[in-house]
């Protein structure tokens, strides 16, 4: 009979637990278990976290900082979990994500965890790339800094780029036309046509490939099967079980995740979210996000 495999948590596709829930987070590993809710059906059910029944942590944030400061990664360490780190690092401008630290700081945390962790435990997280206008202005991009960063990064020896383009949501808009009724420039999305995302990612990877890294998409099927067949860019899979093991040994989970955006392309293996869009709202605020913002609560108690 084979062993059987340990499950991951993710930390999470839903809230920047990182950047805001880390005493939460450490309360409940303490306890040992997560009380997670679907959002959809909103089935309760509890989550054995105890470290003998999880293999790894793969931890989302765009801001590492309370983390690290309160020596999460340490004292998860000690317990026995195996950590990966998926690291959003996108810009010096707020405009579209406000409540961020600088850049030299988010810098410094990735080269922090390259120290403790080995940079193959980190995925740079370079997305989404939006494309907008503000009030009537001229197209703008979100890849102004993509070099800087590159560079930085490269330096202290990451190796993977992750990225996708912005997808459209109903309450974006809403945020967007909150923050223009009082008083803050109107940002309106736009999708760019096929042939632009081509060439976009075709640069991108040809910079990338300058420092040793490899560029993989999240969730962009139809992109990536319109890319010449000698591309270097690969799929991607945020949460992959099979690295996890090259990187750590042991039985994690390793089975596809099909409840996720597996027509999109996504190659994730299965994994257990315990975060909440409604009891973990995540006040980066940045205005292209699918979870639940600051922002959106005021929107919803008619602030």
């Amino acid at each position: 009979m084979g062993q059987t495999q340990r499950k991951i948590i993710s930390a999470s596709r839903r809230t920047d637990i990182p950047g805001w829930y880390t005493p939460w987070f450490l309360d409940q590993i303490q306890q040992g278990y997560f009380t997670i809710k679907n959002p959809y059906n909103k089935v309760v059910r509890t989550v054995d976290a105890r470290p003998e029944n999880i293999h790894s942590i793969v931890l989302w944030s765009k801001n590492f900082g309370p983390f690290l400061d309160l020596g999460a990664d340490q004292i998860l360490t000690k317990k026995g979990y195996h950590l990966y780190f998926n690291f959003t690092i996108n810009s010096r401008v707020p405009l579209l994500e406000p409540k961020l630290p600088n850049l030299s700081e988010r810098l410094h945390q990735a080269r922090l965890l390259c120290e403790r962790f080995g940079p193959d435990s980190i995925s740079w997280r370079f997305d989404p790339i939006c494309f907008y206008r503000i009030n009537t202005q001229q197209l703008k991009n979100t890849l102004g800094d993509f070099t800087l960063i590159a560079d930085a990064l490269a330096k202290i020896g990451i190796t993977r780029c992750v990225t996708s383009f912005y997808d459209g949501y109903k309450k974006v808009s809403a945020r967007a036309s909150y923050l223009s009724s009082r008083g803050n420039p109107l940002v309106s999305f736009v999708d760019p046509s096929p042939k632009d995302k081509k060439r976009v990612i075709g640069r991108m990877a040809d910079r990338l490939e300058q420092n040793g890294m490899t560029l993989h998409l999240c969730c962009e099927a139809a992109l990536f099967n319109s890319l010449e067949k000698e591309t270097t860019v690969r799929q991607n899979a945020c949460i992959d079980g099979k690295l996890l093991k090259r990187l750590h040994g042991g039985n994690p989970e390793t089975r596809r995740d099909y409840g996720q955006r597996s027509k999109q392309g996504c190659k994730c293996s299965k994994s257990i979210d315990i975060g909440s869009y409604t009891d973990h709202p995540c006040f980066h605020n940045c205005l292209f996000c699918y979870a639940n913002t600051g922002i959106d609560t005021q929107i919803q108690q008619g602030r």
